[in-house]
Order: structure tokens, then sequence, then C-alpha cells
């Protein structure tokens, strides 16, 4: 199990997760800022000019992913991670990541008031640190208290939260291992996608409205939208999944079995697979059909109909290359064999 300590700078993480490591009989810290710091020494310049917050990088949020499961598998017990998330993309990829790996996250929040942090960032000091860079490092913490306001809204609805404004570090510790006996921080709710051991054949389904715009979905537990779709199952034929995935997805049964519009060989990605990826044709639902549309929340956190032009602004590059395939399809009446999202000559 992993508890996630989250807040924004000056919250009091550092100090709440080392307290409450001592508390558990069988806790161990984990700070995801050491991987930042590597990353940030190893990586050539240029990369790293591209970056202010070393979040940003892919590389650090599959590493924390991977070096919290590998710790987990050395030590077992409990992870105490002390880490501000504010990007709730973020956060959907590092906790599904942990969730594909069958780990179970326990999401705290510290909120104390604003004036109460600002004041906590006024008077912080870095051991050893010349006034120079405290006044930098203070500075940056007020930076990210719009970005704190802002996520406010979906970290309050994610996670266990806790006032910690007048509480001492002990307290604020005892607190959070009481919520962790009692259940009332239950594991954070999000799909448990297992992660695949080779290449995987998967199918996707493409609905339209009246105005021929698809629909989109934007999942919870990876970055990007996507179709609604997922992994063709042993001994499962890959429009069977396609139509199953719909109705999981967003209760919609479809009434005919859809048409090929793609198949798209991805190439592995390490540390990701690859393997075929086939897109159907779903038709039109209904008005009646789109008004009862329902997603499961672990899982997906929209939908929504767009535009070619509107989608290659959500999707990745690759599924984007993927949709204008299937689209041209169907404009031809033809299934369209694409290698990386690309016609092959």
């Amino acid at each position: 199990m992993i508890v996630w300590i989250n807040g924004t700078f000056g919250a009091g993480k550092s100090s709440t997760a080392r307290e409450l490591t001592g508390l558990l009989p069988d806790g161990t810290l984990f700070d995801p800022e050491f991987i930042g710091d590597v990353l940030m020494r190893i990586l050539p310049d240029a990369r790293r000019a591209e970056v202010t917050d070393y979040q940003d990088l892919p590389s650090w949020r599959r590493l924390v992913v991977d070096g919290a499961a590998a710790l987990l598998a050395e030590v077992g017990g409990v992870l105490v991670v002390p880490m501000t998330l504010l990007r709730q993309e973020y956060r959907d990829e590092i906790f599904g990541g942990l969730a594909a790996r069958r780990i179970a996250v326990r999401h705290v929040l510290l909120a104390p008031a604003e004036t109460i942090l600002r004041e906590r960032i006024a008077t912080r000091r870095e051991p050893g640190a010349p006034e120079t860079v405290d006044v930098r490092v203070r500075q940056w913490a007020y930076d990210h208290i719009p970005a704190y306001r802002q996520a406010l809204g979906w970290l309050s609805a994610d996670a266990h939260v806790i006032d910690n404004g007048h509480l001492t570090v002990r307290e604020t510790a005892e607190r959070i291992a009481e919520a962790l006996r009692s259940g009332t921080a239950p594991a954070c709710d999000i799909v448990q996608t297992p992660e695949p051991t080779r290449e995987t054949v998967a199918s996707g389904v493409l609905l339209f409205d009246d105005a021929d715009r698809v629909l989109l979905v934007d999942p919870t537990y990876k970055p990007g939208w996507e179709f609604p779709g997922g992994v063709v199952e042993a001994g499962e034929a890959p429009t069977r999944a396609g139509v199953r995935e719909v109705e999981e997805e967003l209760g919609l049964t479809l009434d005919r079995e859809p048409g090929l519009l793609v198949v798209d060989w991805e190439p592995p990605c390490p540390p990701a697979y690859g393997g075929l990826r086939l897109l159907f044709d779903g038709g039109r639902p209904t008005p009646a059909q789109i008004a009862r549309l329902r997603l499961p929340g672990p899982e997906l956190r929209a939908w929504r109909f767009v535009t070619e032009a509107e989608a290659a602004e959500l999707l990745p590059p690759h599924r984007f290359e993927r949709l204008r395939g299937a689209l041209r399809a169907r404009e031809r009446g033809r299934p369209l064999y694409l290698e990386a999202g690309r016609p092959t000559p």
C-alpha cells in the first residue's frame, strides 16, 4: 500500500511523512523528489532546458511508478510518499500506473488555510542554504499557490483532506494513521488495468453524431483522450471486444456489428509492448441513446463529440493519426492498413 501525502509547497508534507513513517510499524519513506533531482542532473542540457519542473518529464512519472513498485516488492509494508501533485492528468498517470500493478493508494491532502500557508512559506529556511537561495525557494512556493487553489476542486473530491493549519507535525501524522486504521482514507478509486506482458490486440469503436463528429472519452488512468474500447481478451473476437467495451464504458448496446475501418500496427516503445490496434465504425447513436450515456467513474472522467481538428488537440499524436486513417477509410468505404498510424507504401 502507498500513502500519498499531497498538498502545495509549505503544507508540511515532508515532515509529516517522516513522522508518519515512524508511527507505522512497516512504513518506509519514498520521496520522488530524489528521482527528479537525479534526472535533472543526468539529462542532456538541451532537454533539461525544455522544462521548468521535472514533473513535466514523462520519464519522472514513469520512474516514480516503477521505483515505488520495486521498493514495495523489496521491503513490503507501506510506502509513505510526500509529493505535490497539482495536475490531475499527472495524478491519473501515476496512480493509474500503480493501480495497474495492483498497488492500492491512499491519497491524503494537507490543506492548511492560505494565510497559514503563506506564513509558513515566509518563515521557511533551508538548512545550510544561503539567504539568496531561500528567497528564490520562497518565491517559487508563492508562485504555486494559484495552481493549488485551482486544483482544490478535484483534490478535495479525490483525497482525504486534513486541515493541519493548527496541528503539530505529530498530531497531523496521528490523524493520518487513524484515518488509515479506521478506513476513512479509503483506497483511491481508479481503474486497475493489468500491465501487459506482451503485444496486445485492442479494439476501439468510433461513434458519430448527426454532425459527423466523433465521440472520445477521457480515461482517469492515463494521459490523453481515447476511443471507447479496450484490449481483446483471450478467445474473444475483436468485434465482440469492441461491442463489449462500448457497453461497459458508456452503457450503450450496439444494435449491429461494427464495420472495420483501420488495422494499425503499433510498434513497441519501451516500456509499452505495442501490438495491433483495430478501429471499427459503431455508427450513429440516436439522440435518446446519447442522452442515456453513462461513465464508469473509476475508469472514465468525461466524454464528448469532437471534430477532427478538435481531436488533434485532445488525442496523443499516434492515436490522432489512427483516427485520421479511420476517417479517411470511412469516407472511401474500405478498410485501411496502417503501421504506426501511417499507410504503408
